[in-house]
């Protein structure tokens, strides 16, 4: 008997907002809310935005106000806040040369080591020297546009390194502590409580980044101090690591001594760490997983790496789909005609427990992870073009979870989250494996969507994204339709696919499934398949009993209270972001020790296994 991860909280940051509580859900949905709950998200958003705050949050916005919040959040033209792209820095290089040499004056401090062969050069006293060449390789100082104009950006005015003290961060981690610290106060749970219930041992984070953090805090000024003439920082190496996620999220936000990994899949690195979650709770190995995902990508040098292999949508390819005012808004257009993927910055956070915990505490529960299959591509032409692995990780995911909630759940109650880069050649290759797996499986009409028409490609989090708009669809039934498209492009498959241009109201009732696709450059594929709230209930109290429900639902109500505190609080813009630098440390000399079991001070006892795991062959 395996145990089932029970999906218990949830939280993070992306163009839509705030993702605890289904706020950034909603605001996908928007058109369809009625009016107080479409008043309190515009709301949510206004606080985080710096727009009300403090007593003046909360209630209806007067139009402008609504206009300003709704112009600031989703996709939309690249604001100044990370760079100009029409006239972006860069050095031209240049060779100077005149006939009858040149002479200038500089500091003796900065002559280059060695001197060029042909540079004579005359002290001049207090430090200054008069140098003659032949001729000068300069940089200069020059601006270029960058073609790419468009991207998924954190609702303006929202700067997550301003919710704690963030000095040096990057912005990937700075977008990591802010969303696990949101997952976790959603929870409703003292995380200490979670802690001493599941053991220091059994509790398992799983985050990265799959791009690193390539501001100047990171990757990024590590890699460009030396050529901008400045001294590499002692941070920007170790902050830049593609684990930092998981590494900041363990040391400052929960204090965990437990398992811990970075798994990166390019653009499937969200379901790749699902995927070491998934199978750490369903073996035993862990009772509590943290799963979760952060990218900062909106810099000139990611974006031109991208432009140049001709993967985003640029300017001259958006003006043929828009002849007259290019609509920046609808530049990520899955499944339509569509000229590239849209960037986007964002991190997505669960927090997953076993079954038999999540009862024990009265966690919330808002579905359970099923399964993440992954698969390779096998031999490739080309290491960014998509292949046969995804047919597989779609196949897998499919039968198994027909297995356990039957045929009829499969075939009339699921839907899918497309990877929906927005892409020619995604457009088909992605309709073509649901729409073909769809006629074998008899699966007719099968509801897709495609979130990243709304938020853009947040790279390593983009299945999360994926993944929390899912609750949100379990939560309200409304899926949300590819808005940015007028019709589906004509080489799309989907003779039994519902892809819709509007958004689709269902009986949530009527929802069981969500399967999470993702396809990566290099041949990573994964597939997730998320049961909803009502179907574990079901199988919760099939495996625990209808006492067990009741017991649950009976210690829930505080936890619910609790949740609820700190949603009114987020709402009115106090993210009480958790960051607990250098409090709690480990007296590494109390550290008491014996065959049986280690004790670390202030934290219950490890158990030391002496299991022989191999008996049959010792």
């Amino acid at each position: 008997m395996q145990r089932l991860p029970v999906i218990t909280a949830f939280g993070g940051f992306n163009p839509a907002g705030r993702s605890s509580f289904h706020r950034g859900y909603r605001r996908l949905v928007l058109d369809k809310l009625g009016a107080a709950e479409r008043a309190g998200t515009l709301s949510d958003l206004a606080a985080l935005m710096g727009l009300r705050t403090g007593a003046e949050a909360g209630g209806p916005l007067d139009p402008a106000l609504e206009k300003q919040v709704l112009d600031g959040t989703l996709v939309r033209e690249l604001e100044k806040r990370f760079y100009d792209y029409r006239q972006c820095h860069f050095h031209q290089s240049a060779e100077l040369s005149n006939g009858d040499g040149f002479t200038f004056e500089m500091p003796a401090r900065q002559l280059p080591e060695p001197l060029p062969a042909d540079w004579r050069v005359e002290s001049l006293g207090d430090g200054r020297v008069r140098v003659r060449c032949d001729g000068l390789s300069v940089m200069l100082d020059s601006h270029r546009e960058i073609p790419v104009a468009s991207a998924g950006q954190l609702p303006t005015g929202f700067e997550p390194g301003n919710a704690y003290n963030s000095r040096f961060h990057p912005r990937g981690l700075q977008l990591a502590i802010l969303g696990a610290s949101d997952a976790v106060q959603s929870l409703g749970i003292d995380w200490q409580t979670v802690a001493a219930a599941a053991g220091p041992d059994r509790i398992s984070v799983y985050a990265s980044s799959a791009m690193s953090q390539l501001d100047p805090y990171g990757n990024g000024g590590l890699l460009q101090s030396r050529l901008r003439g400045n001294r590499v920082s002692s941070k920007q190496l170790a902050l830049g690591l593609t684990s930092m996620p998981a590494d900041f999220v363990n040391a400052y936000v929960l204090g965990s001594v437990g398992t811990t990994g970075a798994v990166a899949g390019a653009c499937a690195t969200y379901l790749y760490n699902l995927r070491a979650a998934v199978e750490d709770i369903r073996s035993g190995r862990s009772r509590v997983a943290v799963v979760g995902a952060a990218e900062a990508p909106l810099v000139p040098e990611v974006v031109d790496g991208y432009a140049t292999m001709g993967a985003l949508a640029n300017r001259d390819g958006l003006r043929k789909l828009f002849p007259g005012e290019i609509d920046y808004r609808r530049a990520s257009r899955p499944f339509g005609e569509n000229c590239g993927f849209t960037l986007g910055e964002g991190s997505q956070w669960v927090i997953l427990m076993d079954d038999a915990l999540a009862l024990e505490l009265g966690a919330p529960i808002h579905g359970a992870v099923a399964n993440v299959f992954v698969n390779a591509d096998g031999t490739k032409k080309s290491i960014s073009a998509p292949g046969p692995g995804n047919y597989l990780t779609v196949a897998r995911a499919l039968s198994e979870t027909r297995a356990i909630v039957g045929d009829e759940s499969l075939r009339r109650r699921s839907f899918v989250q497309a990877h929906g880069s927005s892409t020619p050649q995604n457009r088909v290759t992605e309709s073509a494996i649901f729409d073909r797996l769809a006629d074998t499986f008899g699966v007719d009409n099968w509801p897709v969507c495609a979130v990243k028409a709304y938020l853009g490609h947040t790279v390593a989090a983009a299945s999360g994204d994926q993944l929390i708009t899912s609750l949100g669809i379990f939560e309200r039934g409304i899926l949300p339709g590819v808005t940015t498209i007028d019709r589906i492009a004509d080489d799309v498959h989907h003779s039994h696919l519902d892809i819709a241009l509007q958004h689709t109201e269902r009986d949530r009732a009527s929802l069981d499934v969500a399967f999470l696709n993702s396809k990566g450059f290099g041949g990573n594929n994964a597939t997730a398949s998320v049961l909803s709230p009502h179907l574990v209930r079901r199988m919760l109290a099939k495996r625990h009993g209808e006492k067990a429900l009741t017991d649950h639902g009976r210690r829930n109500e505080a936890v619910t209270v609790r949740a609820a505190s700190y949603d009114e609080r987020a709402s009115r813009g106090d993210l009480n972001a958790i960051y607990r630098f250098g409090e709690g440390l480990v007296d590494e000399s109390a550290i008491e020790m014996s065959t049986e079991q280690v004790t670390l001070p202030g934290i219950p006892p490890v158990a030391l296994s002496d299991v022989n795991p191999f008996d049959d062959m010792s």
